[in-house]
Order: C-alpha cells, then sequence, then structure tokens
C-alpha cells in the first residue's frame, strides 16, 4: 500500500474557487481508478489557500497508472499545479 499525502497551497487567492472544483473532479475520478483505495480531498478552513490530498494506493504500479489517467493528465497537472505549490509527504501508518 502506498499512503500519499499533499499538502497544497494556491498561489493567488482568486484561484481558489476554480483550485477547489478541479480538485473535486480529479478526486472523483481517481477514485474511479483501478488500485485506488482512498482519494480524499480537504479544503482547510484556517487557510482557504491550503488543501490536503489525502491518497491510498493499492501498490507502485496503481499510482503510476495514475500518473498517467485522465484525473492527472488533464486536471492536476496543466490545470492545478501552475496555480499552486505543493508538498508531497509519501508515508507509512503508526498503528
Amino acid at each position: 500500500m502506498i499512503y500519499a499525502n499533499i499538502w497544497i497551497t494556491v498561489k493567488d487567492a482568486q484561484d481558489v474557487p476554480e483550485i477547489r472544483e478541479l480538485l473535486r473532479e480529479q478526486g472523483r475520478l481517481s477514485r474511479a481508478e483501478p488500485g485506488c483505495a482512498r482519494f480524499e480531498v480537504y479544503h482547510s478552513t484556517v487557510d482557504e489557500t491550503k488543501f490536503l490530498l489525502v491518497e491510498r494506493w493499492e501498490s507502485t504500479e496503481a499510482l503510476d497508472l495514475h500518473r498517467k489517467a485522465k484525473a492527472y493528465t488533464e486536471i492536476y497537472q496543466p490545470k492545478v499545479l501552475p496555480k499552486v505549490e505543493r508538498q508531497g509527504h509519501v508515508s507509512t501508518p503508526i498503528e
């Protein structure tokens, strides 16, 4: 299982509504992909420019396929990434 948590900060606050809708659609599409165990998008209630993606992928191969799918290639990469700063954290759960 691959656990990825990505903090996203929108560079220009005027882009927040657009980014919110793009991330909503990206999440919807990503959840339908093979190997996606979890894909949640959170919007901070303290700082409107911050979002958190919580992703769980069944394997490295599933994550690699995600990076070739529509949610990534048509939404995230071309429309979201240019307008945000991101900090990705591949993590392991503490049990």
